[in-house]
Parts: C-alpha cells; sequence; structure tokens
C-alpha cells in the first residue's frame, strides 16, 4: 500500500530533509510541500491524502490552527523544534510528534507506526463494507438494488456514473469517488480516471487494457502500479 502525503513547514531546510527522509521510503510517496497553513487548506479541499508531515510555527495560520480547521484529517505526524506544543498536538490526535533536528530512524518509526494505523482503520472499513453484497443507487426516481456479483464495471459519465451489470446498464447520478467508496476493495478495483472494474469480471490483461464481458478497458498510468499490486496480491 502506498501511503500519499504532503509537508508543511515554512523552512526550506526542514522540507528538504523530509523530502530526503521521503524518497529512502519505498510505500511513501511525496505529493505536494507547502511553506504555509492556508495553501494545505486549498490542496486537501481537492485531494485526498493519508499523511500529513506538519509544522506547527508557521505564520498566518499555525500548524494547530490548521489541524483544527479541517473537518475530515488525514493521519498527522508534527515536526517542530519547540517541546511545548506536545500537549495540544495529542490532544488533536496526531500519530506522533518529532523533535527537530530528528534522525531519520525516528522518522522512519513514525512513519512505520502511522502505516499500521492506517492498515488498521482500512481493515476495519473492509469488514464493515464486506458485511453486505449490494449496494443502492437512484435510478429512475427510485432506489435500485444492484449486488456487487453482478457488476461488470463502472463508467464515468460527466456527472453521471453507468453501472454495467450482467442484465444491463444502470445509469446514476454520482460521483466516482462516492461509488468508489462504497465497493469494496477486495471485489472492485479503480483502474482509470473513468473506469471501476469488478476484479472477477476480468477476463485478461494485456498491456495497459483488460478485458471484461468482450470490452476493452484502458488502465491509467496514475492508477497502473496499484492495480497490478492488488491483482499480484490475490494471485499470492
Amino acid at each position: 500500500m502506498i501511503i500519499n502525503s504532503i509537508a508543511v513547514d515554512d523552512e526550506p531546510l526542514a522540507l528538504n530533509i523530509i523530502k530526503n527522509y521521503i524518497s529512502q521510503i519505498s510505500f511513501l510517496k511525496l505529493q505536494k510541500t507547502f511553506s504555509d497553513g492556508i495553501s494545505v487548506l486549498d490542496y486537501l479541499s481537492n485531494n485526498d491524502v493519508d499523511l500529513i508531515f506538519l509544522d506547527i510555527e508557521m505564520d498566518k495560520l499555525s500548524g494547530t490552527q490548521l489541524l483544527k480547521t479541517l473537518k475530515k484529517k488525514p493521519k498527522v505526524i508534527v515536526t517542530t523544534a519547540y517541546r511545548d506544543y506536545a500537549i495540544d498536538a495529542f490532544d488533536l490526535e496526531v500519530t506522533d510528534y518529532l523533535l527537530k533536528p530528528f534522525s531519520f530512524e525516528r522518522f522512519l518509526k513514525a512513519v512505520e507506526r502511522t502505516r499500521n494505523l492506517i492498515n488498521e482503520s482500512k481493515d476495519h472499513t473492509n469488514i464493515k463494507v464486506n458485511e453486505k453484497e449490494y449496494i443502492f443507487v437512484k435510478h429512475n426516481g427510485k432506489m435500485l438494488k444492484i449486488n456487487f456479483c453482478d457488476i461488470l464495471y463502472i463508467e464515468a459519465m460527466n456527472e453521471y456514473i453507468s453501472i454495467k451489470t450482467n442484465s444491463g446498464n444502470v445509469m446514476t447520478l454520482q460521483s466516482m469517488k462516492s461509488i468508489e467508496k462504497a465497493l469494496p476493495e477486495s471485489k472492485f478495483a479503480r483502474i482509470h480516471k473513468s473506469f471501476i472494474v469488478s476484479l472477477s469480471k476480468i477476463d485478461f490483461i494485456e498491456g495497459q487494457l483488460l478485458v471484461v464481458a468482450n470490452k476493452k478497458l484502458p488502465i491509467g498510468n496514475k492508477y497502473k502500479e496499484r492495480f497490478f499490486e492488488i491483482i499480484s496480491l490475490k494471485g499470492e
């Protein structure tokens, strides 16, 4: 599993150290760096992040103020030169608290702890989702039940999605992001910005194309690594 992260610090040297440490950890990906908290708020409103490396002392908007502002909090590892903020930070449920200057070993320990917490959270979510084998979607003025086993793939159609099933197509006003969250990761995978596929319905894969029910679907570069990781795990 790849952990997507951002780093927030108004000191360029501190950001460079975090960049260097992250580059040495295979499961950790740095999406972007920021020198102020306000820019982070704008970014998080349109992007999903698993982990934030967050400095506390910053102009305009401090790290603690930023955390209090966020409605949906990713995991947070605080990076600061000040011990005095530890109580406030842990009150805000941060994962770890790194005092500058911190070693790579200490950084790795904090990241490993965070990875374990994320995995536990995903496992718990998957168990809850897998308690049911169907989903309800709004279609032609009613709530239609669709069994997971009937879904072949899902295609984005502007503001709508088209759910391709064994018995036909179901159009519903819903985002790909919301339907993806409602589907069990053990059965479905996002392969492209416009496609989610049922893993059990894949006939074969050739290069960056896969075939489901005689339909060729592209595997996007953004999703390729995670998709092949998923099917490799399924084959073990």
